[in-house]
């Protein structure tokens, strides 16, 4: 089994008691990260947390979680949803500026680690992350493991936030690898999904955005009439801009 990412820094913060905040997508990395982190975080450290996406989140997700964790499930919500979002915006997430990671996952992730810290009366957190530097060049420029400032404070509330990416190192295999090691299985849309996150995200390689459409065409149908209303597609082929249908290959009116 590959190792985890581990420096005396981290080892340290485990002995002072330091709690240890894995987010848990239901995906492979979260999942394979989770498994490695409770072999070398004491249990009463780790606290988990689940970003519930809602009605564009895999269906399943959080019985995948629960299934396979030993922690119970802290699941945050943001108060709006992201087709909400994207109308009101009048424009689709894209690679460079993820509204949706921000506004749905760390923001409401990081508002619990605040809240979670003053109610045990900590001061240190370290947010873990199953970010791979294979993902992406971008991913790959990372730090696996640096202090945050923006989440940090020093004033009349003492908060000192970390951030840890436990398997940045790990190969796709080695991750599918470590789950088969500790006597799990990956969430099923894996058996044609290359990644995981909403059904239809606007990282997902065409593959998995036609599995979700075949999964969900009610949900499909709205992604497409939402494309039209604001007059904004999430895709683009080369400078031109190429309708949800078009890009994966599915019209609504054959499902």
């Amino acid at each position: 089994m590959t190792s985890i990412y581990l420096t005396k820094e981290i080892k340290e913060l485990i002995d002072n008691g330091a709690i240890f905040y894995v987010s848990h997508s239901g995906g492979k990395d979260s999942q394979a990260m989770y498994a490695l982190v409770k072999e070398i975080v004491p249990t009463k450290q780790i606290v988990v947390v689940h970003a519930d996406l809602g009605e564009v989140e895999w269906e399943g997700v959080q019985d995948h979680i629960k299934q396979y964790t030993n922690h119970p499930i802290n699941v945050v919500k943001a108060k709006k949803t992201l087709l909400e979002m994207v109308e009101k915006r009048g424009m689709w997430p894209s690679a460079k500026h993820r509204q949706c990671t921000s506004d749905l996952k760390r923001g409401p992730i990081f508002k619990f680690i605040r809240n979670d810290l003053k109610a045990r009366n900590a001061t240190v957190a370290i947010n873990c992350m199953g970010l791979r530097a294979q993902e992406s060049s971008a991913r790959a420029k990372k730090k696996p493991f640096s202090y945050n400032n923006m989440q940090s404070c020093n004033n009349r509330v003492v908060r000192h936030v970390y951030d840890w990416l436990p398997i940045f190192h790990f190969k796709t295999d080695e991750v599918f690898r470590t789950i088969s090691d500790v006597g799990q299985k990956p969430f099923w849309a894996y058996e044609k999904n290359e990644r995981l996150s909403c059904v239809f995200c606007i990282m997902g390689c065409v593959g998995d955005l036609r599995h979700g459409a075949e999964q969900r065409p009610n949900l499909y149908k709205e992604y497409v009439e939402l494309e039209k209303k604001i007059g904004h597609t999430m895709f683009m082929k080369g400078k031109e801009p190429i309708s949800l249908e078009e890009y994966v290959g599915i019209k609504v009116s054959n499902l």
